[in-house]
């Protein structure tokens, strides 16, 4: 299997804060004859899989996946990510209502 790796800048896809991960890149039909040499690869950082020489896919992790997408966040989290500090929202205050008697 031909694998071409090179390193990407920290702080993208597929590197946490203070690392450097490798982007490599596969051709479907070595993705299809060696799925696992893919997976091990996409621990190291995200895959490209490329179909007739061209980019396809990209295979990743799944934490890197819910780290890019911000699964599991709040979404009040997400308005204090940057590019969000211009936003403002107009939100009226809640309403009390008081309790009421009901029959059963």
């Amino acid at each position: 299997m031909t694998i071409t790796t090179r390193a990407i800048p920290e702080g993208t896809i597929g590197t946490s804060f203070g690392e450097e991960a490798l982007m490599t890149t596969i051709t479907s039909r070595e993705f299809n004859r060696d799925v696992s040499a893919a997976k091990r690869a996409a621990a190291q950082g995200p895959v490209t899989i490329t179909d007739h020489g061209r980019p396809a896919h990209v295979l990743l992790t799944i934490d890197e996946y819910n780290r890019i997408t911000g699964a599991g966040r709040l979404v009040g989290d997400r308005w204090s990510l940057p590019g969000f500090e211009h936003i403002e929202l107009d939100i009226s205050p809640r309403e009390i209502v008081p309790e009421r008697d009901f029959d059963l």
